[in-house]
């Protein structure tokens, strides 16, 4: 088996730039928590909002005929049943596929921090956000359907409900994961080729491109 040795100055450069890598993550984390709590405000969605909680003065939808009927209604689900069955994105959002009372089958985009449980959530009956349909050839993505439709078809494939409206905050963990990773891939990018070429020029590394000598400075032949 052959084996390939990474070269001490590019190990070096890396190490160095993963080192300022962290420093710079640690300063993104000092600003973070505002911009989360800003996150958080512009995605709480207010109870009886396309998004927001339920209240009892909400329509409880039965069938495909209720929601095509009714401008916002909601769906009483057992438990966590819909996050049971298939799923999939279609186009930026992550769509369950929901099982109504009726027995028919749709997609729909959920905003879970809106869903209300009374009793166990994952066995209990639990009250889906405030929702609206909305008319999309779901069949546009064959992927999406192949991806929802796994355990069972859905009943309907020209419109999807969506239960987010302006919802769907990220958790802290992963917002911050978004933007500290990022950081640091950028900086490490940047830090690397700056050190190594400085250690270039010192004299300390070899040039990965040489540098091209500067007019008057061409090396001349021995037979001139």
């Amino acid at each position: 088996m052959r084996y390939t040795r990474m070269r001490f100055d590019i190990w070096l450069c890396l190490l160095l730039a993963f080192a300022v890598s962290l420093g710079a993550v640690k300063l993104t984390e000092l600003v973070l928590p505002g911009l989360y709590q800003r996150h958080v405000e512009e995605h709480t969605v207010a109870d009886g909002d396309i998004g927001g909680k339920a209240g009892p003065e909400v329509f409880r939808a039965q069938s495909v005929a209720d929601l095509l009927s009714h401008d916002t209604f909601t769906i009483l689900s057992d438990g966590i049943e819909y996050c049971n069955r298939g799923g999939g994105y279609y186009g930026n959002h992550y769509m369950n596929a929901v099982t109504l009372p009726s027995g028919e089958l749709v997609a729909a985009v959920i905003n879970s921090d809106s869903v209300q449980s009374e009793g166990d959530y994952f066995s209990g009956v639990n009250t889906l956000p405030v929702g609206r349909v909305v008319y999309e050839n779901l069949e546009n993505s064959g992927s999406f359907l192949h991806q929802i439709e796994y355990s069972e078809p859905l009943s309907r494939h020209d419109f999807y409900i969506d239960m987010l409206g302006g919802g769907g905050k990220a958790a802290q963990g992963d917002y911050t994961q978004r933007y500290t990773g990022t950081v640091q891939v950028i900086t490490i990018l940047v830090c690397f080729p700056l050190f190594h070429s400085l250690g270039a020029k010192l004299g300390l590394f070899p040039f990965f491109f040489a540098p091209r000598p500067k007019k008057g400075e061409e090396k001349t032949s021995e037979w001139d």
